[in-house]
Formats: C-alpha cells, structure tokens, sequence
C-alpha cells in the first residue's frame, strides 16, 4: 500500500515500479501454463501526486516493449474502477493464470484512511486486459484487521493459488497472511504466511528461481529479502541485504528474458511515489545495485504498481483499445529526476512529482515557423507554447505574429551528450540550443561537456 510515513502499526505500502534491458519470463508467482512471449509488459497502478490534483484509485495500466520506458494507456485514466466496498483501489495486482487469462485483485481502500479494516478485496476476471468481467470483492479473514496489498501465484504442490497480503493478526503486528483458491470466488481461512517477529507489509514473491522460493517484503523503510525451499507457510527465512531509497516500500520483483539479471523495484513515499530500481545477476546473493534513473521512467503519478510480461500481440492489441497518450513528458539527461515544466509561466526542469502534474505535459506539434520542426504546446494552457525571450523560455498565448512563431520553433537533434536522447536548435538561432541553467531554461552556444549534457532530454511519457 502506499503512504506517508506513520507508525509501524498500522503500516502498508506504495506503488511501483518497471526496469531494465528486460523482457521477463515472468513478475510474481509461477510462470503460468500459456507464459507470455516477446518482449513487452504491463503494468497497474493507481495513482496520488502532492497536492491530491492526480489522485483516482481505479486500475490503470501502461505498456513497455522493454520494462524501462512506460506509456500510460487511456491517457492516463482508468480502465476500471470498483463500485463495491470503499469505491476505490489500492495497491493492483494483475496475475496470469494457468489457462493464459488474468485475474486482477486489489486493496478495497479508496484515499489513505488507513483506519478503515477491509477484510475484503477487490477480484476481476480478464481474458486480455481489454475487458473486465465478474467483479467481486472477495473475504479473507475475519480479523478486525485489514487486508493491504493482495499479491497471488501458482503453488504447484497444492494444485491452488495462494493470495498472499498484509494484515495485523494475534501477534499484534503487519504479517504477511496466504488463503488458497482454485478460482478466487472463494479461498480457504486464512494462515499466516511469513512473520519474521516485526512489523512487514507487501509481500512479493518469485516462485522457484533454481529451486528456491524467494519473498520481498517491506520492514521498516527498506526492502528485505527471505527464502525457501518450499511455500510452506512459515518456511521462508530472511537473507536479503536491505536496499532503500529514502523510505521505501511496494517490492516488485522482475527477471530479464535476455539475460541473467533480476530488477527489484521500490516505491518511496518521501517525496510522494517515486520508484527506484535495483538490479543483481545473482538473486541467490541477496545484494543489488541501483540503476541509473536515466534507463528508467514511470508512469505519471503512478504508485503501488505490479508488472506482467505479456506478448507482443497483447501490446498492440492494449495499444489499439486504449491510445497512446496524446501528450510528452521531456526529461533531463543530467537531472533524471526532473522533468520540463512551466511555473508560473516560466519555463525550468524541476524533480518529480509535482502538481499541477500537467504542466510537465506538452504535445509536440509541428513547428510554428517550419513544420520540420517542433513547437512545445502546454497542455495546462493550450493557447500557450514554450518561446524563448532574451533567450530565455517562457510559455506565452501564441499571437499569430511571425517572430512568436519562430521564437517557439525549435529543430529536434540527436543529444549532444548522448545520441539516443534529444536536443532542440532554436530556429531563428541556430547556433543555440534548449538548456537549463541553474534549473531555468534558455538557449545558449553549446561548447563545453556540461552544457552539452544540460541540452540533452529525452521526450516520453
């Protein structure tokens, strides 16, 4: 579940996350009977920023042809939204199971009052993530307990699903609980799964990597790793060195198809769901290396998420139902974590997250002065485009003259730090380019190693 700090008990968790060179074999759990091949993802998310202004807890979804670079689906909005229980989602998770469909369960919690204890969580049934069928809420326990952050997987053994989640049993603190189902409409009484003695919540599991079982959770502000030969509950044993970034939660744990390596996201909620990924090519060691945040970028005001490899053919047919957002996030290559944005109608990199969230939205459109080129058009403000004045960017009401036109026309490059990002000459001065300057933009001559890298951006979502 994701949150603002608080104390231990009750606790919960945030979003997600995606990554690297990878093209997995599968999230969570076993790889089902019809595992996905080719090399594209989805992912599910709600999402929260700052100040509140992007907050909707249905499901929503985006794609990736590689786990790195996200592309919010349905512009960002909703694919579904429960209309039992609280109303509202928390903490998606999307499973395939063994005979190729999907079954989607999440928190029944709408916003963060952390109080409300749902033995309940949401369940919909899916044949392709275009269509959603059988919604229910689904009871777990009757604790007087809540039921955070359900996750499932195959347990072969038993011939059932486990659906693992967080709740505060007679122990007095977060467990990670396990009900098993054939179907989830019903599951068996509630056990507990793993309870390490301390507070844990967000349970996230790898089935049998080389024979062993392997549990990502959240203790205290880190991610901690435990494993097992088995999925007995009360087998697993903690062996993980812990990572963080800030204070860290939401686990997701992803194997690249190309190569060795395993990613470990995390969600941090100072400042509000930010993800962060590590990676290892040894998940038996239980150490792991952060990644460069410029391999990287989530989906706006994402949180708590999960990742599911899909096939290629399930991409295009997301793609085809749901659009291709109909606006660009641009970011720094020397700052990753700040994205081009206007304040106050001045144009600057600032980190994320931020509200209002869409003032680092722009459409790319054909340049004013030269269709060849690119004009930067608010989507806050649509009559407004970046210009530069004095050579500096601000976002002003387009005034049909001639020199507005060429002063927000701008030629997309390759980077000048690096060939695979961008850059963007000025039109009407072509020995200028887009930089940032103590955070501000502006154009100026690029000579030196830091200017190139402050030209340098990379245009997603």
């Amino acid at each position: 579940m994701s949150e603002s700090p608080r104390p231990l008990q009750p606790s919960r968790r945030t979003v997600l996350g995606a990554m690297a060179a990878l093209t997995a074999s599968f999230t969570i759990g076993a790889p089902s009977a019809r595992a996905a091949t080719g090399s594209a993802y989805v992912m599910g998310y709600f999402t929260e920023s700052p100040n509140g202004l992007g907050d909707d807890y249905g499901l929503h979804l985006a794609v990736s042809t590689d786990s790195l670079q996200w592309m919010p689906l349905n512009q960002n909005n909703p694919v579904v939204t429960p209309t039992g229980g609280t109303g509202g989602l928390r903490d998606p998770f999307i499973l395939r199971k063994q005979d190729g469909t999907f079954v989607v369960l999440a928190t029944d919690l709408k916003g963060t009052d952390w109080s409300l204890q749902s033995q309940y969580i949401h369940v919909w049934d899916s044949a392709d993530l275009r269509s959603f069928t059988g919604y229910r809420r689904l009871k777990l326990h009757d604790m007087a307990t809540h039921s955070w952050a359900p996750e499932a997987y195959w347990d072969a053994g038993r011939g059932q699903y486990g659906i693992i989640y967080s709740a505060v049993n007679s122990t007095g603190h977060n467990v990670i609980m396990v009900n098993y189902t054939t179907d989830f409409v019903t599951a068996s009484t509630a056990q507990v799964f793993f309870d390490p003695g301390y507070d844990i919540i967000d349970g996230d599991l790898a089935v049998g990597v080389g024979g062993v079982n392997y549990l990502y959770f959240k203790k205290d502000q880190t991610l901690v790793g435990a494993r097992s030969a088995s999925l007995d509950p009360g087998s697993f044993t903690v062996f993980s060195t812990p990572v963080a970034h800030g204070g860290t939660e939401a686990p997701i744990l992803v194997k690249s198809q190309t190569s060795s390596t395993w990613y470990l996201w995390g969600d941090t909620y100072t400042p509000n769901g930010v993800f962060y990924a590590w990676q290892t090519g040894d998940l038996a060691a239980g150490t792991w290396t952060a990644v460069d945040q410029r391999l990287y970028t989530q989906p706006v005001n994402s949180k708590h998420g999960t990742i599911q490899p899909i096939t290629t053919t399930e991409y295009d047919n997301l793609v085809a139902a749901y659009g291709k957002p109909s606006w660009n996030r641009i970011k720094s290559y020397n700052y990753p974590d700040r994205y081009v944005r206007h304040a106050d109608y001045v144009g600057r990199i600032d980190a994320y997250p931020f509200d209002p969230y869409t003032d680092a939205e722009w459409k790319l459109v054909p340049g004013l002065a030269d269709s060849s080129g690119v004009s930067f058009q608010s989507v806050s403000y649509p009559t407004r485009y970046l210009r530069h004045y004095n050579y500096q960017l601000q976002l002003d009401v387009n005034d049909s003259t001639t020199t507005f036109a060429q002063d927000a026309t701008f030629y997309r490059t390759a980077g000048l730090a690096d060939t695979s990002w961008s850059s963007f000459r000025s039109f009407n001065y072509p020995d200028r380019h887009i930089r940032h300057a103590n955070y501000v933009l502006r154009i100026d001559p690029i000579s030196t190693s830091t200017e190139k890298a402050d030209a340098t951006f990379s245009v997603g979502y």
